[in-house]
């Protein structure tokens, strides 16, 4: 038989359409040790020097400075200026208002776009991504536009009592626009992979729309509910540039943890502006190792790729 015949796979045993040429290997699967060692070596060490000196340089810095005098002088610079302690109340106050708010619209967007198919479904799809692309500091500025003293929105605000700009209202409306994509970018592929089959069956035997969502929506969506609010809480501790604009940085008043660092830093208070950055850089460390932690859950519920079982 010639060498370029072409025979079934197996000798025949596959099933047909499946065609090899005589002589000619099967390719080797993908795994480990199909590189040789050198190229692994040279590669898992240029990313960890590549992590280490992004990453592991600066967050050991950040605790060096802050702890260098001892624990005594790092409470202390925590605690001891008023203006500091109104930092961080007010970023503990702000950013779980903005992740409230961010998960009422977040669920009822994902809901809307996994379930229904209407005109401008597309839109609101790509307005939900907006902030992604938009620079934190235009935000900022588009909430002075709106709510300034020479705007409608702002004189009618004002004409009744209220503030928004160099206020925590603003603060919050900043803040949330920010991390207004994170609920809902997680919930709208889970909701699309489990469908609306449960929720029919429920409606069908009589379920209200409440406990439609209580017991049928939310016990599904809830491990990406809670990575979504993670990383929500996550982003809205650390913002700094639309903040920076609608807040007027008034000391005890509208300085977030952000603001207070760049302040401190400014008028070389080092130890302090590093002490409040640390509790920062905690914070973030807390929602990493969350965020490990639930991964697996989201793993566990995410639907099968093509080809698997």
């Amino acid at each position: 038989m010639a060498a370029d015949t072409l025979l079934p796979a197996g000798g025949g045993r596959e099933p047909p359409g499946v065609l090899i040429e005589q002589g000619a290997h099967a390719p080797r699967p993908p795994g480990r040790g199909t590189d040789p060692w050198y190229v692994r070596a040279v590669l898992v060490g240029l990313t960890v020097l590549i992590v280490g000196g992004l990453v592991g340089l600066p967050l050991v810095a950040v605790f060096h400075h802050a702890l260098a005098n001892g624990l005594g002088a790092y409470w202390h610079n925590l605690t001891a200026d008023p203006d500091t302690r109104h930092a961080i109340f007010l970023t503990l106050m702000v950013a779980p208002v903005a992740v409230g708010l961010n998960v009422a619209f977040g669920i009822a967007a994902a809901w809307v776009i996994a379930r229904f198919r209407f005109p401008g479904r597309g839109v609101l799809v790509t307005l939900i991504d907006l902030p992604f692309s938009v620079s934190p500091v235009v935000a900022g500025l588009v909430f002075v536009l709106l709510f300034g003293l020479n705007a409608p929105a702002g004189e009618w605000l004002r004409a009744h009592g209220y503030q928004v700009l160099f206020a925590p209202p603003g603060l919050v409306l900043a803040t949330a626009f920010v991390t207004f994509p994170f609920v809902a970018r997680e919930l709208i592929p889970v909701l699309e992979a489990i469908g609306p089959e449960e929720e029919l069956a429920a409606r069908s035997l009589g379920a209200s729309g409440w406990e439609l969502f209580w017991r049928i929506t939310l016990p599904n969506i809830k491990w990406a509910l809670l990575y979504g609010v993670i990383l929500c809480n996550a982003r809205a501790m650390g913002e700094f540039g639309a903040v920076y604009v609608v807040s007027g940085r008034i000391g005890g008043r509208t300085d977030t943890m952000p603001l207070r660092v760049e302040k401190l830093f400014q008028e070389y208070n080092t130890p302090a502006a590093f002490g409040l950055a640390s509790v920062l850089t905690l914070l973030a460390l807390v929602t990493l190792i969350a965020k490990v932690l639930i991964e697996p859950r989201l793993r566990e519920k995410a639907p099968p790729s093509i080809g698997e079982p």
